[in-house]
């Protein structure tokens, strides 16, 4: 087992009783052992410490992400899912929610088993969300969520995908609540939607392309919840991306309703102004709306109305996005640069809270940083002014929503799993 000695590093993790205090961090076995202003080998001691010593070194709880995607299985050329764990430890992210975007189905033990088989020496937590519908019944179906639930799994929906019958939710919910299950709704309504590839307004509307109204997120939004209201159990709303969807969140929050939600660092950074020289890394979905909607998000992170900050990493090879607007793929990368956009954005603790506070809503473990405490820690310099160019880039492909963006703070890494791991 390795042992390290993480040295001058400020903590900021508000359930620490050394919240913003800098401190040399002793871990042995995996354990935090020692928290001590400047730390000095116990002679009784026979084991060493590698001391890890990096410029401004800021640490807190390991980060969460609850939307990333990789390639493999059959995406292989996208993106490993060994090569992404990997860029996602030197992101900063110790435990990640890998969403179903794949030709077929996570539906079975045996889907489930190969990403365990592949992750389990990893240093990053990999969990998974399973399918809530099946492809062969055109996503009319419920694949066997206790089967699922009894195989580790307590998240399932389809990516991109919302949940068109209501019905159907309704059985989702009712049967997930049973055993504590958490149903993942995307909320965009299909029929409204339609063709749409970026954000309905004059100014992209002029760029030729049919747009996607808010009503398509908000109509949607409005019916889960009340199918929600109605039925109980577990919702979760990924990216949002409109005003309307805020407030009717923040209602049925008011209401007792278990309803969590997620926004996008670019939703937060970037609007739809940002596509208008026809540039396909800035085609995502949903699609980036205008200021006033950029504003709100912002101030329902800051407000705590929004729960978390997901990536919504998605590689993409390049052949899907060399082309023009209305043949490209939707996605970015986004691992890379979450906390330097988040952080320019939203400012340190806030950023802080949102990539790391979601855990508790999906069931995983987040320690303290406290002696006596597991590891699971992120290390990071929230005061370095760059502009984010390939050279930043870990993954296998490019298409990041960021490029030439001013950002500020870059990770360096994390502690998880007695493994450290630095960019």
């Amino acid at each position: 087992m390795k042992s390290f000695v993480l040295k001058s590093a400020k903590i900021v993790d508000a359930s620490s009783p050394y919240h913003l205090q800098y401190k040399d961090i002793v871990i042995h076995n995996g354990v935090i052992h020692q928290i001590v202003d400047h730390y000095t080998k116990d002679a009784s001691q026979d084991f060493d410490f590698e001391e890890v010593v990096l410029e401004n070194l800021h640490i807190s709880k390991g980060w969460f992400d609850s939307a990333t995607c990789f390639g493999e299985p059959g995406h292989e050329d996208r993106e490993l899912l060994s090569h992404g764990l990997l860029v996602a430890a030197k992101s900063g992210f110790t435990n990640l929610l890998l969403q179903p975007d794949f030709e077929k189905d996570i539906a079975t033990k045996r889907d489930i088993s190969f990403f365990d088989i592949v992750s389990q020496d990893h240093p990053v937590q990999l969990h998974i969300t399973a399918n809530l519908t099946t492809k062969s019944s055109s996503r009319s179906e419920l694949t066997e969520l206790h089967d699922l639930y009894q195989n580790g799994i307590k998240v399932f929906g389809d990516y991109k995908q919302s949940i068109n019958n209501p019905k159907l939710l309704q059985i989702a919910l009712d049967y997930t609540q049973q055993f504590g299950g958490i149903v993942q709704a995307f909320p965009q309504q299909k029929a409204m939607a339609a063709k749409g590839r970026i954000n309905e307004s004059p100014q992209t509307i002029s760029l030729g392309l049919s747009g996607i109204p808010n009503l398509a997120e908000e109509l949607q939004v409005q019916q889960d919840l009340s199918v929600l209201s109605y039925t109980g159990g577990n919702l979760h709303i990924p990216t949002i991306s409109t005003a309307k969807a805020v407030s009717l969140i923040k209602q049925a929050k008011s209401k007792g309703l278990s309803v969590s939600c997620s926004v996008t660092p670019h939703h937060l950074f970037l609007n739809d102004s940002d596509i208008k020289d026809f540039n396909t890394n800035a085609l995502v979905s949903p699609p980036l709306r205008d200021t006033s909607d950029q504003e709100v998000l912002i101030q329902a992170c800051l407000d705590g109305v929004i729960d978390m900050v997901c990536t919504d990493h998605r590689p993409l090879c390049i052949e899907d996005k060399k082309v023009t607007l209305s043949q490209a793929k939707q996605g970015s990368i986004g691992l890379e640069s979450c906390f330097g956009a988040l952080n320019k954005i939203l400012g340190l603790e806030p950023t802080v809270r949102l990539l790391t506070q979601a855990k508790q809503r999906f069931g995983i473990d987040s320690p303290s940083i406290s002696v006596g405490s597991s590891v699971d820690i992120t290390l990071f310099n929230p005061d370095i002014d760059y502009t984010f160019s390939t050279s930043d880039i870990l993954s296998s492909q490019s298409n990041s929503i960021f490029l030439n963006k001013s950002l500020k703070g870059k990770t360096y890494g994390i502690v998880y799993k007695d493994q450290l791991i630095l960019s």
